[in-house]
Formats: structure tokens, C-alpha cells, sequence
């Protein structure tokens, strides 16, 4: 699979050596490490997980391999002995945790979806999509194909302005065809088009479905992991959509069933048992349906939480598209209510990269967003992605030159075309990339936001020479846009830094809230290391929630920093990093801060491509993922938490996992002694406090 490989001597030494993981919890594991193992540890063919050392190389030797591939499919020079040493640096620095590809690409470069079929789908974080690209011969194009990007795990955006181009609904029938289902990606897509074409298209038959061939729930999931969830997700949809578009012949489509049949397919998607799954719709300012969509007193169907029946429409965030000017006040009042909508400025998008720099109107094709809003996105378009870590790095020489190998990862998976052949057209001929930083408010807070200009804009500069050099290097076009800051997610908690622009929330001490399959061989060693575990309140019969107390080096959590300077951040991140956008969610106290909304849009409009709020309030939901505590909450943990004994996951050590679980009891007054007995037969050594 691999046509570039490292000498076993090269990363022999690392085996062994210590991962500097991110977030020490109060009973001396690794947050980095647990979430690692969750989320990013494939399953080897022997039963046994891959460690970090085994993942790094994976990604290393996948990227290099591709790297190697064009130039000899190009007929292009390649310096083997220059290579090599470029690859044991960029396995150091990943090592290191001093970049990392997405999650994504921790999950699936160098496996062979993606080096021996030579498909980039499952390396892209996310994706636009317009609904404006329906046509009358092919209506559920955009949908279809935001169905089949999302189950490949792809966060997609799309937009409601399909209702603009005068479809009318029909009703299908009276003949009758019959489908039976494929058991598989393509098979159940399929299905959708069918249905939908019933309604959007003239004199089409109605369609009967046959589940028959669709594997049954729990059955595994071969290529993405996970197990299946049978067919009822997919006959939920059907029926749902059958309900949405039924009886309303001659009825213009609108943006609602737009929204509807879109998050309808999130839901199915979802259910289904993808890794992850997100959408953010975009619409108009001045569209009244579009702004009440999360409106239970106007759509009580869609916004129901009713567990028998419940409803659709938290299955996208939603945001306006306008321009620099228009008036904003008409959504001020929901923004401070619930968060929505965000907002979107499309001319500043379409003319800007960096907003220290000149208009170049190099996006003047974009269409709109991904879901978490960092990415301006032509339609069919998705992102590439890559992640560094500003703070991690020793001196900015340091970061420059990580970031030397973090634009290569993002140029290198530009090299594979998707399956997609109109995601090619455009991909290929703008080779967007977006390289991000993470731990901003971390590097600020402690070396000043003058440090952190200096950095981010030597950074960008040295971006650009990297994009230049590297591509005539491949004898490829330069990259449209090449920085933008994503949210991060999990990546940052591998590497202990906050994520994005955005400060930790919980500060120096807090709870972290994971959620775990209740059958999860995991959670068996978190109960014996008497860590809080309590079954999820949304799915009480088949997920736990698990409670990492843990120490940060933040200095503030995200409730104690003003308004104003979230925003201040964004807009530095905006003015001297991204050349895309940057993904930007403003939490603010309804009781203190509600009257700052309006004068904050007003103040970022022009200055900034798209952002979102939400309100912190003093509500709090059960099992959120961030609780602040105190240090002495913290040390109290620490006197009672153990270590756990990982190794029996890595190893699949389905014996020790079993005495471990046998020798731990669960009542309430079992005691200490008895839980250090089992990890002593574990072999795993007592804590140290």
C-alpha cells in the first residue's frame, strides 16, 4: 500500500519514549491519551490497537507515499534521500503533537480507502453544497449528494435557494415501482433520489422500498468502525419525507421544505451511526420562514422534543447570508433568545483573504459555508484541512518551520481526487487549504497579543512561500487560500490547548464529560479507577457519560472574558491568519451582555467573514461537556482516582479487562482497598499524590 516507507530504525526509539499528551486529569491519566483512544486508535488486523507512535507513522508514511506517487505518476524528479529526511522530521513534530492532521486524517490517512483507492473523501473535514444547483433533471442533486458526504462523515452546509427557482411539488403515482435496497452508501442515497424525484418531477411512479438486504443493527461496520444501525433510520426518513411533500400538489417548494428535507436527511444520517455528522443552513434575511425555523410556536412539528415523536430542526445551526450594510436589528432579539441566527457576510467572503491585506476577489465563486464556518465554499466544494499549535512550539523559527509540514499534509491530500467528479472540477482548480492554529487565547494570554500578531502574520507570510514552493515543486496550481482557524474539537485536547480562537471553558479546573458506549471496554477500567460514570441523559440504556476532572495551564476560563474581546480575537485571527474565515461562536450573559449583540455585529461587519453567538446564561444542562470546578474539588479527585490500566485496550487483553471488571464492585460501600487489590492484579502501579 505504501510506496514510501520509514527505516524501522528511524522510529524504533519512539515506541518507547513518552507522548507529551495534552490535560493531566486529577488521577495522573491523560485526557489527550483517553480521547485518542476513543476517537483516532484503529483496530489492528491482530485484535490489537494502534498506539501513537504506530498512528504517526501511519499518517507520515500515507502522506509520503501520495507525495511520492504523483511525482513518479508525473514523471516528476524525486529526491529519495531528501524525503526521508523531510519524513523523520514531520514524524517528529507530528510525534510531538506540534501539528496534527484533522481528526480525520488521524482517523484515515494511510488506510486503504484512502492510499490504494486513491480517494480523498474520507480525508475532507467538510463541504457547501447549493441548492441553487437544482435542475429539472436532476432536483435532488444537492441533496443526494449532502446525503452521501454526510454519511461519509462530512459536516455539510447548504442553502435554501432552491425555493427561488419555481419548483412546484407533484404527486407521484399512481403506478407503482418497487426498489430494493443495496446494503450500502450508494444504495441507500439511491433510495432518497428516488423519493424525491416522486415529488419534484412530473409523472413519476411511486416507489416502494424493500429493507430486506440492509444489514441488521449492531452488525460492524467494516471501513469506518462503528456497527450498523439497521434499516429503521432509513425507513424513518422515508416516511418523514413522504409526510413533509405528500398531498401538496401544485404547491410552490419553499425554503422550509428545503430546510426540512435537508436536516430530515441529518437526522437519518446521524441515527445511522456515522462518527460525525453536521449542517448549517444559510438563507435570507428576508425570509420569515427561514428565521422562525427554530420557532416551536411556528413549527412545533419540526422544533418538537417529544421523545415518541420527536423533531428535526436541531439538526442544523442556521445563519443569514447579507452584505456588509443591511440592517441586522430585525435579528438582534432571536440572537440573544437562542444564538440563532449566525451571520454570514458574503461580499466581505467573495473579496477578501486576509482583511490586513488588499481585495484580491479570489473567492468571487463562493457560495457560502461549511458547518462550523471557517471555510467560504464554492458549491460541491469541501475542505482540506490541517491543525497546528502556536503554543506547543519552542520559539516562532519553531512554529515557521512546523508549519513547513502542516501546508504539505493539506497540499499533499489535494493531490487525490474525491469520487465526485464536480467536486473535482472545482477542488482541482482551487486547491483551498485551510491550515489552522489552535490555542490562540492560550499563546495570548500568556505572551500578549502583540507576540501572537507577530507570530500569526510571519506565519501567513511563510504560508504563502511554503504554497509557492511546493507547488512549483508538483507542477500544481497555487492554493486559492491556505490559513483559516477552525473550532478544533478533540484535536486540541490530544495537544492540551484551547480550541481555536476561542478560550477553554472550563479555565484552570473542570470537569470534562466524554461520552462512551455503555458496552465500551473503557468504561469497565474508568468505574475500577472509580472515576464518575452515570448513564447519558439522552440515551440512559446505551451511552455513559464519564467525568475527567482536570488541571489547564488557561488562566481564564471562558465565562470571565468580556464580550468585546471574543470578538477582538476573531478579528485578529481575521485581519492577520486566515485567508479564509474563522470559525468564531461568541458566548455572552443574556443578563449583562444582551445589550453588546448589536453594537458587536455592527462593529465586525467588513471586518470579518461570518459569525455566530450564544448565550451563557445561569441555566446549565445536565452532562455538559465543560463544568468548572475548584482547585480543591480537583485535589479531592485526586485522592481517590487510580490509573488506568490502558494497556489492556491497546493490547486486547480481553482477559484482564474481564478480572479487572470481575474484581471491581459497583455497590456503594465498596471500598478503596478492594479497587487497589484489582489494579494491583492489573499490574498497574498506585498513584502518586
Amino acid at each position: 500500500m505504501f510506496s514510501f516507507t520509514l527505516p524501522d530504525e528511524v522510529v524504533a526509539s519512539y515506541a518507547q519514549r513518552e507522548v507529551p499528551w495534552g490535560y493531566r486529569d486529577a488521577g495522573g491519566n491523560a485526557l489527550g491519551e483517553i480521547t485518542f483512544l476513543r476517537t483516532y486508535s484503529r483496530l489492528k488486523p491482530d485484535g490489537t490497537k494502534e498506539r501513537w507512535h504506530e498512528v504517526v507513522r501511519r499518517v507520515v508514511e500515507g502522506m509520503y507515499s501520495l507525495l511520492k506517487d504523483h511525482h513518479t505518476s508525473q514523471r516528476l524528479p524525486w529526491d529519495e534521500a531528501q524525503a526521508q529526511a523531510e519524513a523523520a522530521e514531520a514524524y517528529e513534530r507530528l510525534f510531538e503533537l506540534k501539528w496534527t492532521p484533522p481528526g480525520r486524517g488521524l482517523w484515515m490517512m494511510g488506510t486503504p480507502l484512502v492510499n490504494e483507492l486513491r480517494n480523498s473523501a474520507a480525508l475532507q473535514n467538510c463541504a457547501f453544497v447549493s441548492t441553487g444547483d437544482m435542475t429539472p433533471e436532476d432536483p435532488a442533486g444537492p441533496f443526494t449528494w449532502l446525503m452521501e458526504a454526510s454519511m461519509l462523515g462530512v459536516g455539510v452546509g447548504f442553502d435554501t435557494r432552491g425555493a427561488e427557482l419555481g419548483f412546484v411539488l407533484h404527486e407521484p403515482g399512481p403506478e407503482e415501482d418497487r426498489y430494493v435496497i443495496p446494503d450500502s452508501r450508494e444504495g441507500w442515497v439511491e433510495s432518497v433520489r428516488l423519493l424525491l424525484e416522486g415529488y419534484l418531477c412530473p409523472g413519476r411512479p411511486a416507489v416502494t422500498f424493500d429493507y430486506s438486504l440492509i444489514r441488521p443493527a449492531g452488525s460492524p461496520i467494516r471501513t469506518f468502525g462503528g456497527t450498523a444501525a439497521g434499516p429503521e433510520p432509513l425507513r424513518r426518513l422515508h416516511g418523514a419525507l413522504r409526510r413533509v411533500l405528500g398531498g401538496r400538489a401544485g404547491e410552490p417548494l419553499t425554503s422550509t421544505d428545503i430546510a426540512d428535507i435537508g436536516n430530515l436527511i441529518g437526522v437519518c444520517v446521524v441515527a445511522g451511526n456515522v462518527r460525525r455528522s453536521a449542517e448549517i443552513l444559510l438563507g435570507s434575511i428576508d425570509d420569515p420562514a427561514f428565521l422562525d425555523l427554530k420557532n416551536p410556536e411556528v413549527f412545533p412539528e419540526r422544533n418538537s422534543y417529544d421523545k415518541d415523536a420527536p423533531g428535526w430542526g436541531w439538526m442544523s445551526n442556521n445563519s443569514v447570508v447579507v452584505e456588509s450594510g443591511a440592517d441586522l436589528a430585525r435579528i438582534v432579539p432571536g440572537i440573544v433568545r437562542n444564538g440563532e441566527p449566525g451571520v454570514l457576510w458574503l461580499d466581505t467572503m467573495r473579496a477578501y483573504g486576509r482583511l490586513a491585506d488588499e481585495p484580491d476577489h479570489r473567492d468571487a465563486r463562493a457560495q457560502g459555508v461549511n458547518p462550523c464556518g471557517e471555510q467560504p465554499l464554492e458549491s460541491y466544494e469541501l475542505c482540506t484541512l490541517v491543525e497546528t499549535y502556536p503554543s506547543r512550539a519552542s520559539s516562532k523559527e519553531d512554529y515557521l518551520r512546523t508549519l513547513y509540514f502542516a501546508f504539505l499534509y493539506g497540499k499533499v491530500v489535494t493531490l487525490l481526487p474525491t469520487h465526485w467528479e464536480r467536486s473535482n472540477a472545482v477542488m482541482q482548480r482551487n486547491r483551498r487549504i485551510g491550515t489552522s492554529a489552535s490555542g490562540l487565547t492560550d499563546f495570548a494570554d500568556r505572551h500578549g497579543t502583540d507576540v501572537l500578531v507577530d507570530w500569526l502574520d510571519d506565519g501567513y507570510a511563510r504560508l504563502r512561500e511554503y504554497d509557492r514552493e511546493i507547488s512549483e515543486r508538483l507542477a500544481v496550481r497555487e492554493s486559492i487560500r491556505v490559513s483559516t482557524v477552525k473550532p478544533s474539537g478533540t484535536v486540541s485536547i490530544l495537544a492540551g490547548v484551547s480550541p481555536g480562537v476561542h478560550w477553554t471553558p472550563g479555565g484552570a479546573y473542570f470537569n470534562r464529560a466524554i461520552r462512551f458506549g455503555k458496552d465500551d471496554p473503557l468504561v469497565v477500567l474508568f468505574r475500577a479507577a472509580r472515576y464518575r460514570v452515570e448513564p447519558a441523559s439522552e440515551d440512559p440504556e446505551g451511552t455513559v457519560v464519564v467525568f475527567f476532572p482536570v488541571r489547564s495551564t488557561a488562566t481564564r476560563s471562558e465565562k470571565e472574558v468580556p464580550l468585546a474581546e471574543k470578538a477582538d480575537m476573531a478579528l485578529l485571527a481575521q485581519r492577520y491568519w486566515s485567508d479564509n474565515a474563522v470559525s468564531n461562536t461568541l458566548t455572552f450573559d443574556p443578563e449583562t451582555e444582551a445589550d453588546q449583540v448589536g453594537p458587536t455585529l455592527e462593529r465586525m461587519a467588513g471586518r470579518i467573514k461570518s459569525v455566530s453567538f450564544l448565550p451563557q446564561g445561569n441555566f446549565t444542562f445536565p452532562q455538559m461537556p465543560y463544568t468548572q470546578i475548584t482547585a480543591e474539588e480537583y485535589e479531592e479527585a485526586g485522592r481517590t482516582l487510580l490509573p488506568v490500566f490502558l494497556d489492556a485496550i491497546y493490547d486486547g487483553d480481553t482477559e484482564m479487562l474481564d478480572a479487572i471488571g470481575e474484581s471491581f464492585c459497583e455497590t456503594d460501600d465498596c471500598e478503596l482497598d478492594e479497587l487497589e487489590l484489582a489494579h494491583e492484579s492489573a499490574g498497574v502501579v498506585e498513584p502518586h499524590h
